[in-house]
């Protein structure tokens, strides 16, 4: 259960964001949208969304060690964090890890059934599918 403090100090991040970028057209930069996740994390260590988010920042900026180390650490600390598996294949896959990458995609499959997240289950073994035709197995 999440506190009522956390939705609140959640909902003040989302909001200070959305107030600087869509009504006076301040964009915070990608840093700053790093360095704040950072600190949500450090005070809500256990909020996953903020976890995978982080991972998605580092991608966008093509920081891939870092986002490979954000989402190992994600499902270290939540295994059924089904969504992450998908990235994390994906990754492995950007480098050359097609080994990894299936080991990866096929947790995921099991996860994702496991907590009954139907759209990861679907993405996951389109994306196990497709890499395997492309290696021939």
């Amino acid at each position: 259960m999440i506190s009522a403090t956390f939705q609140v100090k959640f909902r003040v991040l989302i909001d200070e964001s959305y107030f600087c970028k869509s009504i006076i057209g301040f964009n915070f930069s990608k840093m700053d949208r790093i360095a704040k996740l950072k600190a949500f994390i450090d005070q809500y260590p256990a909020d996953m969304f903020s976890r995978h988010a982080l991972a998605m920042e580092f991608i966008k900026l093509q920081r891939y060690p870092e986002a490979l180390e954000a989402m190992i650490a994600l499902l270290g600390a939540d295994e059924n964090h089904s969504g992450t598996y998908y990235h994390l294949g994906k990754l492995y896959e950007q480098f050359g890890d097609q080994e990894n990458a299936i080991s990866i995609y096929e947790k995921g499959i099991i996860i994702a059934a496991k907590v009954n997240a139907n759209n990861d289950l679907r993405e996951l073994k389109g994306a196990l599918s497709q890499l395997k035709d492309e290696m021939d197995l």
